[in-house]
């Protein structure tokens, strides 16, 4: 049952739980990372929910294998051990192999400081966009994170990365997979704000004539919508502010203005390595992205 301090994390384990008994063709491979909170449903799923422990390669290798059989296959653990560790993994025995599954992520880019460097993964986004054919949706909010799931889950054989974090937003809002939801109109330019950087975005930009957009879901990207949101202006400034590596979705963004003049500004997380294990917050201060760097950063652009 859904709280007001449930994470999406504590929303995958208990939906997912939920779904395997529902759907006797979904399948769950973890590498003990969360383990623990799906015991029961391994009692009562033994043939279906698998732990391979502490080896994460084997991890993609299962659920490969796993697709290949027909069922449709959810893999979890931490970011850094589910995209980057086994990369090659999720390159040959899904995309290579013609078969699909839902990767689900948990402590992304800055969720886990104290866990240092090996448990942040802020390219792994961009480390997916080397590979066709992939849905990658960022929820902001828990339950963003049940609607994007279940959608993942009924997605046909599709490959799809669901990356949840322990940073939300206040409010969900009412996300449908692929399209750009408007939240605040203006004029002087647009800001796209993804998953849980849209409470940021929002109090940065208070007063700001500008558009605010909300991305739950980043690829496939909803050119569309952005073109709309820019209007029928001669020109346009975008500023995608993303919860990962910096200038992720610019290429995207460039291709869907690419018939009119623009000018696109990616904020996120640097390249640079940060070295000081804080909190969220301050790891958020420290690349620039809370709210009062934000908004000096969007005016100077946009002035």
């Amino acid at each position: 049952m859904p709280t007001e301090t449930d994470t999406m994390r504590d929303r995958f384990l208990d939906v997912t739980s939920r779904l395997l008994d529902e759907d006797p063709r979904l399948a769950l491979v973890l590498a003990d990372i969360s383990a623990a909170g799906f015991a029961r449903a391994a009692e009562r799923h033994p043939d279906r929910v698998i732990n391979v422990g502490i080896r994460e390669q084997l991890l993609i290798g299962a659920t490969g294998g796993l697709a290949l059989t027909g069922l449709r296959p959810i893999a979890h653990t931490f970011a850094s051990f589910l995209v980057e560790r086994p990369f090659e993994q999720v390159k040959l025995d899904l995309v290579h192999q013609g078969v699909g599954a839902v990767l689900v992520s948990a402590a992304g880019s800055y969720d886990w400081p104290a866990g240092g460097r090996t448990h942040m993964s802020p390219g792994d986004v961009a480390l997916l966009d080397t590979l066709p054919d992939w849905t990658v949706h960022v929820p902001g909010h828990p339950d963003e994170a049940e609607t994007l799931l279940r959608h993942a889950v009924n997605d046909g054989d599709r490959n799809v990365y669901l990356r949840l974090s322990a940073h939300r937003n206040a409010l969900a809002r009412p996300v449908v997979p692929g399209r750009f939801l408007t939240v605040r109109e203006g004029r002087r330019g647009v800001v796209l704000a993804v998953g849980p950087m849209l409470d940021g975005v929002l109090q940065a930009t208070e007063g700001m004539d500008v558009t605010v957009l909300y991305a739950a879901g980043v690829r496939p990207f909803d050119a569309a919508g952005l073109r709309a949101a820019t209007g029928a202006g001669a020109a346009a400034d975008v500023v995608i502010v993303e919860p990962y590596l910096a200038g992720t979705s610019d290429r995207e963004a460039h291709e869907a203005l690419a018939e009119i003049p623009h000018r696109v500004l990616g904020l996120g997380v640097p390249r640079a390595e940060h070295r000081h294990y804080g909190s969220i917050d301050e790891h958020l201060a420290a690349y620039g992205l809370d709210a009062r760097s934000l908004r000096e950063r969007i005016a100077l652009f946009l002035r």
